[in-house]
């Protein structure tokens, strides 16, 4: 049982640094962790925004399986755990690697781009999709030409590209819950809570820190991913006690004091009533089911 490793971005020859396109079964060779038993988890340490044109990519992201179907996106963002399962090279689509530092401020801003929780994949609705379908073909298009303009002028076109892309796909017309997302409570509150589920686990305290009531950030947080503040705090513990479970080999009751449980009881408690089982028993489960 060790760490997730963590994937740098490639360094592809003949690629500009810091954004690539790729195929979907060549990324899923190239980064795939392929073991004996299957496909190992990896962390890539760059965004990943996935285009499933047709089939089926089965896959998981901090250990929430799903499984993406043609016409859908997928974004995984740098840090997440990443796993590819059976079937996956039978998808057919493109991925595009990037790392942050190739948009300006204003891209940055303009589509959250280190706020923004991750979402299971999502299909456009007709409206949306032809545009952002018809902007990932111009990126690989440009990709392609490499060498038929100078290359700061090509770089240029490609970070513009790739901005537009972010674009369309976080600003989706008639998308009310997309807009909420982007509400400073929101924001506030998920950030704060990025940095201090191991310290509190009541919305009261985050709202008291903040300076909102309780009902505002309860509400700001259900208009934005469709539940409240409270699972929003205990979805990112449940996250970290999995994968503290899945790659160390810390017991149960030191996990649940570096979580902020008071207790080993009250951490089994939490874990079994939102997965079913207790800690170790899904340890154990995870560690005998092998793709």
């Amino acid at each position: 049982m060790g760490s997730v490793p963590e994937v740098p971005f490639p360094d592809t020859p003949g690629s500009l640094p810091g954004v690539e396109v790729l195929g979907l079964p060549r990324l899923v060779t190239r980064i795939g962790g392929r073991t004996d038993g299957g496909y190992g988890p990896v962390r890539p340490a760059f965004h990943l925004v996935i285009s499933v044109r047709a089939g089926l990519l089965p896959c998981s992201v901090d250990s929430t399986e799903c499984v993406a179907p043609g016409g859908s996106w997928l974004w995984v963002r740098p840090g997440q755990e990443l796993r590819f399962r059976s079937g996956a090279l039978d998808a057919e689509g493109a991925a595009v690697l990037f790392q942050a530092n190739v948009l300006g401020p204003d891209a940055v801003a303009a589509v959250g781009l280190d706020q923004r929780a991750w979402r299971l994949p999502v299909t456009l609705p007709p409206p949306a999709d032809a545009p952002v379908r018809q902007t990932l073909a111009m990126l690989e298009t440009e990709q392609r030409r490499l060498g038929s303009l100078p290359v700061d002028v090509h770089a240029g076109i490609m970070r513009h590209l790739l901005a537009v892309l972010l674009m369309r796909l976080t600003h989706l017309p008639d998308d009310p819950r997309a807009r909420a997302a982007g509400s400073e409570a929101f924001h506030r509150f998920h950030q704060a809570v990025e940095n201090g589920f191991t310290r509190s686990h009541r919305v009261a305290d985050y709202a008291r820190c903040l300076g909102y009531s309780v009902r505002t950030l309860s509400r700001a947080t259900r208009a934005a991913v469709g539940h409240g503040a409270k699972r929003l705090i205990d979805d990112r513990v449940l996250l970290e006690a999995k994968r503290m479970l899945l790659h160390t080999a810390l017991p149960a009751s030191r996990i649940a004091e570096r979580l902020g449980f008071p207790h080993a009881t009250a951490f089994t408690r939490f874990f079994r009533e939102r997965t079913g089982r207790t800690p170790t028993a899904f340890r154990l489960h995870a560690n005998r089911t092998q793709d």
